[in-house]
């Protein structure tokens, strides 16, 4: 397959609602779209990068360079492209876990087009619809945090996640323990925003049931989360700590979690993410996909990865409603807790044309 010409278009998708949460409020999803042209057809991709380096160091303006001044000439110089060689190729360049994700799911979105084979088929998915959750940010009272839960829980979504920070912790999840139940899986999400002071206060939660404890220390600081794992009864997640398979290997050999959340953005693409679910798998411990607030390229994708044995827990893969009153594709619906896995070759989905053009803010088009 020959890489002929590419495409970068930036949309911008209102939330339904402010997403507020340790790292900040968001009301806006601006996402970078790539198109690839090759000898084979066509192939689509999503950068989930954010605006601002605050969930990593990246950021979408960043990723949009890196992409079209060091990753697509290095591309167009190859004699043939397939999706096993773009990491191969892009090694050299350091980081941009996020840029590169989206060049190497761009061609294996058009290099399974041509054969004829869908994402997940490739992937090794067992699953042809997944069970999914919901991320509830924080919010400025208990009372619109439990109308929320109440909401998701009527729409039918089987697991709960609670957004937390320093003073929205613990009483948070007893007005929701309290209010809807032990049976309703529930599980907390702290985006780094703890220290090591604070483990004595984490272990409060304990008392709450919850499936686990997310990413409360900061990503480089393994140690602090295996002492919270030795001191707590509730499985602790690692989410930004783990980047590679290398480091999900790492994490799990010094104790630091029991559960993965694994983000294909944030550890280069679906092909590191398949092994860190092999990694996980290996080691006997369950995985389930994150979301970024994904447009329907990005969560056709991440359905398919959640197709996987190792990932037992419902992932963060809400239905388009969740977040957006219009999406650059095709609206993806919740039925009885789940979604559908997509069945059509590549990631499954394209944009709608009306839909695409009316979101976009910029397209830039590049030639060898």
């Amino acid at each position: 397959m020959k890489l002929s010409a590419a495409e970068l278009r930036f949309v911008s998708l209102p939330l339904v609602t402010p997403f507020r949460t340790s790292l900040g409020t968001q009301a806006v999803r601006n996402a970078l779209v790539l198109r690839l042209e090759t000898s084979l057809g066509e192939g689509w991709a999503e950068c989930v990068a954010d605006d601002e380096p605050s969930y990593s160091p990246e950021y979408l303006a960043g990723a949009a360079d890196v992409i079209r001044r060091l990753f697509l000439p290095k591309l167009f110089a190859m004699g043939e492209l397939d999706p096993a060689g773009v990491a191969v190729a892009l090694d050299g360049f350091r980081g941009h876990p996020m840029a590169k994700s989206a060049v190497e799911t761009a061609v294996l979105d058009a290099s399974l087009r041509a054969t004829g084979m869908c994402l997940s088929t490739y992937l090794g998915g067992v699953r042809r619809r997944v069970p999914v959750g919901v991320s509830v940010g924080i919010t400025d009272t208990i009372d619109e945090l439990l109308g929320l839960v109440d909401r998701y829980l009527t729409a039918g979504y089987l697991r709960i996640k609670l957004k937390i920070e320093p003073g929205w912790d613990i009483e948070p999840v007893r007005a929701v323990r309290e209010t809807f139940g032990s049976s309703v899986p529930l599980t907390v999400d702290a985006n780094t925003a703890y220290r090591p002071g604070d483990i004595r206060h984490l272990r409060g939660l304990d008392e709450f049931g919850l499936l686990l404890v997310e990413q409360p220390f900061p990503p480089e600081d393994l140690h602090s989360h295996a002492r919270l794992a030795a001191a707590m009864e509730t499985p602790l997640c690692l989410d930004e700590s783990i980047t590679s398979a290398r480091d999900a290997a790492t994490a799990l050999r010094q104790g630091a979690c029991s559960v993965i959340n694994i983000k294909p953005g944030r550890v280069g693409g679906y092909l590191e993410a398949r092994r860190v679910h092999d990694v996980a798998q290996a080691h006997g411990v369950p995985v389930w996909c994150g979301g970024m607030l994904e447009t329907g390229l990005g969560r056709a994708a991440n359905l398919a990865l959640a197709s996987l044995p190792g990932f037992q827990l419902p992932g963060d893969i809400s239905a388009t409603a969740r977040y957006y009153t219009q999406d650059i594709t095709e609206p993806f619906s919740l039925a009885d807790g789940h979604l559908e896995v997509p069945t059509a070759p590549g990631i499954g989905i394209t944009p709608d044309p009306a839909s695409l053009a009316r979101l976009t803010t910029s397209t830039e088009w590049i030639t060898p």
